[in-house]
């Protein structure tokens, strides 16, 4: 009896904690969002200032909480909150966007990420125009026409606290702000609204300009590197990333992962060498065809081979996405591969199936529901969403078509090479330049067009994000060394589709947080 009544104090003490915790978390995530002057978020030296005061008494009282005799899956919340504070301290003390990152004031974002947001450090008032349904009701018009008012205001508060030095981020981010004006440009002679939202869409079309034409000014005197540097990347890595590795360590990874991926093609291209080539989809409709077909036999996979549990609102999400066709001329790396073998792309859209779990069945924890704060969550989401075009491939899917395994080592020589080049990027031994000669010279067959956006894009969000590009890999790693754990501690009754369910059930958080879940290890 005194053992239960024991037991049972220890419980009640440990909910009350775990509330506190909770309760904190939610006064984070006030914090977390800058109050705004003139309707735009403040990122003045006063008031960043005043956010690493109170960030300091947040951690303080976090520390103050001690989660060493709580249940392991409520110890993984108190670690997930403390990586969120970690990545805040990060970023207010290292990568300070607001000051060294153009790009960072970039508003309006016409497109849906395919991962669980958007990609890269953004500000917190952002417009995602393409959650608007067009033709706009008069309630969406005069709510986007508020949210358009904060731009100029924020781009005139930019010019004072764009005090860095990067070179390689100042550029590219003139060329993301420039979009940025062609956007508003197509939504203004797109948009059949009343005057009120036009002049709105006018104004900050005008003050992005304006914000551009001060940036090239100011460019030639931008002579500083853009990376963080070794000593600081890996600190990001293992307090905020959780990923318990350093920038050697990764460098390391990657290479070895490049030089597999170039021989696994080579070893593949020796088997096959008497079958035909593939052929890649020359007309829309044979697009269309392939795309369709590809998604009905992997969800059958799925299924029929007992790789994960297959919701009905799976095949659907897929589908929402399959792209279009694309001329030759204008064929991205990944469009080159999606045009041959429409799934050595698509089975990277776990990314997709994480949209509809998140969305349908939402983690029971508050800590651990939705998309995490900065990114946090790039080598849980990149990762396996990299680790399942490989598990299919062992699993059998292209068995019937083995030139399509070629694609896939192809796919992990970029993914590594581009890693590489971020993490020599960071540590200032690569300008951008170097760094998108090395991803192209590196991937295989000249997939890698210097020509197209993608390169730039890549190497741009990489240096705007540490640790985000390398996270395809990394997380890959992470999500193999889980599957050993698992298979190790269940032997015989290991099955993928259970490993599959308990992995997803566990949230959208960093690998390593879900490994120790899972196997109840630290």
């Amino acid at each position: 009896m005194a053992a239960i009544a024991s037991s049972m104090a220890l419980a009640r003490e440990s909910q009350r904690g775990y509330d506190d915790l909770t309760a904190l978390f939610e006064e984070f995530l006030a914090f977390d969002r800058p109050k705004l002057i003139n309707g735009a978020p403040d990122y003045s030296a006063p008031s960043i200032a005043g956010r690493r005061a109170g960030l300091a008494k947040l951690q303080a009282r976090l520390n103050a909480i001690d989660p060493a005799r709580w249940p392991v899956a409520q110890q993984v919340d108190h670690a997930l909150v403390k990586a969120e504070m970690n990545a805040l301290d990060f970023d207010l003390r290292v990568l300070r966007p607001w000051a060294r990152d153009p790009a960072f004031y970039q508003t309006i974002w016409t497109e849906q990420s395919d991962t669980p947001a958007h990609e890269g450090p953004t500000h917190h008032a952002i417009i995602d125009l393409w959650q608007y349904a067009f033709p706009l009701s008069p309630p969406d018009e005069a709510k986007l026409a508020q949210q358009l008012a904060s731009i100029p205001p924020l781009l005139k508060q930019a010019r004072t606290n764009l005090t860095g030095n990067a070179r390689d981020l100042w550029i590219t981010g003139a060329g993301t702000m420039r979009q940025q004006v062609a956007d508003l440009k197509e939504l203004q002679s797109s948009c059949k609204c009343r005057p009120e939202l036009l002049e709105a869409i006018r104004t900050a079309a005008v003050a992005t300009q304006e914000f551009v034409a001060w940036l090239d000014k100011l460019a030639p005197s931008k002579t500083g590197p853009s990376g963080i540097g070794n000593a600081e990347y890996s600190w990001n890595l293992r307090n905020v990333h959780l990923v318990p590795m350093s920038w050697d360590d990764e460098v390391a990874l990657l290479k070895r992962e490049l030089a597999r991926a170039h021989s696994s093609l080579k070893l593949e291209e020796q088997r096959n060498r008497g079958l035909p080539q593939l052929s890649a989809a020359a007309t829309p409709e044979e697009y269309t065809r392939r795309a369709n077909a590809a998604i009905a036999k992997y969800i059958a996979f799925l299924r029929d081979r007992e790789v994960l549990t297959v919701q009905p609102y799976l095949d659907p999400a897929m589908r929402a996405h399959v792209g279009s066709f694309v001329p030759l001329e204008r064929r991205n790396f990944f469009g080159i591969a999606s045009h041959y073998e429409p799934m050595t792309l698509f089975a990277h859209w776990f990314h997709w199936f994480d949209h509809e779990w998140m969305r349908r069945m939402p983690h029971a924890s508050a800590i651990r529901r939705g998309a995490r704060l900065y990114n946090i969550w790039d080598n849980r989401s990149e990762g396996m969403a990299t680790a399942m075009e490989e598990i299919i491939l062992h699993a059998g899917y292209y068995d019937d078509n083995p030139r399509a395994k070629e694609i896939v080592w192809i796919m992990l020589a970029q993914r590594s090479a581009r890693g590489l080049a971020s993490l020599y990027a960071q540590a200032n031994q690569f300008d951008i330049r170097q760094a998108k000669a090395f991803q192209v010279e590196w991937t295989p067959r000249g997939w890698m067009r210097p020509d197209l956006d993608l390169l730039g894009f890549e190497q741009q969000l990489y240096l705007r994000q540490p640790a985000y590009g390398t996270s395809y890999v990394t997380g890959k790693h992470l999500v193999d060394e889980l599957i050993k754990d698992r298979a190790h501690q269940l032997g015989d009754t290991f099955t993928l589709r259970g490993f599959f369910d308990e992995f997803i059930a566990a949230g959208m958080m960093p690998t390593s947080l879900i490994r120790r879940e899972l196997t109840a290890q630290k």
